[in-house]
């Protein structure tokens, strides 16, 4: 039945219903949910990511600058003010070597663990809300964005479906190592761009290769067809665009992971050189047909990224206070090999019983637990002898290996079999890295073992389709963590925090905090953190070539005045003071470069350290809840 009401001449014979949405806007807001439709499930992954690292680190958000995490205070109280430090690049206040610690003499930014990516991307958050927010902000993000990232490499470049990607991811991005390195280590714990590193890694080869077979489950691509770059698809040749453009992104990649930790970075390309040659040895075809191209596009790829990081490489190693070799023992710093069977403290299933067989609660790298590593053997026998596979067990055990240090330590007790990574003792870079976190590397590999396990299994129709998820499952219950613990920590003095200081020291200037900050007790580097790194400080926890010959140490030596000052603040008592001491201080605060000293109420043994104060510098000024002294 018709209708025979009349019809507008300009009405289009289509609408039935006028829009009041332009067609623009209507047609953005389509794509929109279009886009929302076909990555549904990522964003449902990465919403429960999110929340799960957030339930991780919900102790430090009642109140970010007031809380701390309780198992390395020390750490969180450094990276907070390298996070404040970083943010002055946004104010246009930024150098490689800064002068707002160790006064006169600075601290080479390179040559520590100063994140600086990170801490330039979240300046805007830094300079509004403070560093300790961006702390507690960046130390969910990191596991979140991890786990995430993995779950996009896993269902893009290995196709895997998502509830095998998520379960793997979740493994990468919630391991017992990585959680563990949470307590304060934001350069271990900031993984989300080695997803991407190998991605590019992968997509090079795949361009190299003639046939672009490199990684495709099956073997085979999907168009079902090689790579052309001399002509398209089938024409049997190297795919030369991609190439080129792949080893831009690959020198773009690293060198902004340089800058976000450089020790991930090390691990990475170490792990990636074991799994490449295991891969080459398993398909020697393929060694034949990829590896001129690839090789080419790796050199063409270090030759960029060396005309980025050659500058701040050598200012890391020949700059001013910057430093060569590691400062850390590998003989202290090694994995137990009982750790691996052993649960994690920090897991649901953990005992606090476990954290002697490591050095600190930010090490349990290796407490994978013997369900998940009898779990995942089982999968790798499962899967066969599939290049990748192979590639994944060959990096799993040589970084498993190398993570035990120069002599295997068993249940705590020193063996005299020596271990792999003896072979790289002394190895320039090699030194720089702690052996117990070579097992990181292996987190990621057992999860891709996982991931082509329950990939596998889904896509079957016999008992492994429940009984392999099933498994996995259950061997990751025992590693789900725990929520890191916290603790309170002192109000910052209203000196600082009300913005007092700068009655008594000029932006830029040096503010003697008393006592001065060590890397024991760095805790009045808090001071500068609260004001953004306005002004600098004497001493303080970072690392610097004041060792034996210039080797690599924690912190400086100590003045005179600084040495008596924490004697008083460590002992209490009045010690005598005569023209000889004042004499020495007057030159430690010339050197220093002092323009006040300060001493905050409620500072253990204040009076005795005012006492000592007033006899080296002369009667104190009162401002807000501090003390101080003007030279």
């Amino acid at each position: 039945m018709s209708s025979a009401a009349p019809t507008a001449p300009d009405a289009a014979p289509d609408q039935a219903v006028r829009s009041d949405v332009p067609p623009r806007a209507a047609g953005r807001w389509a794509r929109l949910r279009a886009a929302v439709a076909r990555h549904r499930a990522d964003l449902l992954v990465g919403l429960l990511f999110a929340a799960l690292a957030g339930w991780l680190t919900h102790g430090l958000w009642p109140d970010p600058s007031g809380r701390v995490l309780a198992l390395n205070p020390e750490d969180q109280t450094l990276y907070e003010w390298f996070l404040a430090v970083d943010s002055r690049a946004l104010l246009g206040d930024f150098g490689l070597l800064t002068d707002r610690l160790n006064a006169p003499d600075g601290v080479n930014l390179m040559a520590n663990t100063t994140v600086i990516a990170l801490g330039v991307a979240f300046a805007p958050v830094t300079l509004l809300f403070g560093a300790p927010v961006t702390f507690a902000l960046l130390a969910g993000l990191n596991l979140a964005g991890t786990a995430l990232a993995w779950h996009l490499l896993f269902t893009r470049l290995l196709g895997a479906r998502p509830l095998a990607a998520a379960l793997g991811a979740g493994l990468c991005g919630f391991g017992p190592g990585i959680v563990s390195q949470t307590n304060s280590h934001l350069h271990m714990t900031a993984q989300w761009l080695v997803p991407v590193i190998v991605w590019l890694v992968v997509r090079l080869l795949r361009a190299a290769d003639p046939l672009g077979r490199v990684g495709r489950p099956g073997g085979t691509p999907p168009d079902g067809g090689g790579h052309g770059g001399d002509g398209g698809p089938g024409r049997g040749g190297p795919d030369r665009r991609r190439m080129l453009t792949s080893a831009v992104g690959l020198a773009a990649v690293v060198s902004v992971q340089v800058f976000v930790g450089e020790e991930v970075l090390f691990l990475t390309a170490l792990t990636l050189l074991v799994m490449a040659v295991a891969y080459a040895l398993a398909d020697r075809a393929l060694l034949r047909r990829a590896l001129p191209g690839f090789a080419g596009g790796m050199l063409v790829a270090a030759g960029l990224a060396l005309l980025v990081l050659g500058y701040p490489l050598w200012f890391q190693f020949a700059g001013p206070q910057g430093v060569a070799d590691g400062m850390f023992s590998p003989d202290y710093f090694s994995a137990d090999l009982a750790s691996w069977w052993t649960l994690s403290p920090l897991s649901a299933a953990g005992s606090d019983e476990a954290a002697r067989l490591t050095t600190g609660p930010a090490e349990y790298n290796t407490f994978l637990g013997w369900p998940l590593l009898v779990v995942t053997l089982g999968c790798a026998v499962w899967l066969g002898r599939r290049p990748l596979v192979l590639a994944c067990a060959a990096g799993a055990l040589v970084m498993g290996a190398l993570s035990l240090g120069p002599d295997v330590v068993v249940g705590g007790d020193r063996t005299s079999i020596p271990g792999p990574y003896a072979l790289l003792a002394g190895l320039p870079v090699v030194d720089g890295a702690l052996p117990m976190r070579f097992a990181l590397a292996v987190l990621p590999l057992a999860g891709t073992l996982l991931v082509l396990a329950v990939d596998r299994a889904l896509r079957g129709t016999g008992r492994a389709r429940r009984l392999v998820p099933a498994a996995i499952g259950l061997a990751l219950l025992p590693v789900l963590p725990a929520p890191l613990p916290t603790a309170e920590r002192p109000a910052l003095p209203e000196f600082i925090a009300a913005g007092h200081w700068r009655e008594c020291v000029r932006p830029g200037g040096v503010l003697v905090p008393v006592p001065l900050p060590t890397p024991k007790e760095p805790w009045p580097m808090r001071w500068a953190t609260a004001a953004d790194a306005a002004f600098a400080m004497p001493e303080g926890f970072f690392i610097a070539p004041y060792g034996k010959g210039g080797t690599a140490a924690m912190g400086t030596w100590k003045r005179p005045t600084s040495y008596l000052l924490s004697e008083v603040a460590k002992r209490g008592g009045r010690p005598a003071i005569g023209d000889r001491e004042r004499r020495q201080a007057a030159r430690d605060a010339d050197r220093w470069g002092a323009s006040c000293f300060a001493v905050a109420d409620g500072t253990r043994h204040a009076d005795d350290l005012r006492a000592t104060l007033d006899q080296l510098y002369g009667p104190a000024t009162r401002i807000a809840d501090a003390w101080i002294w003007r030279v």
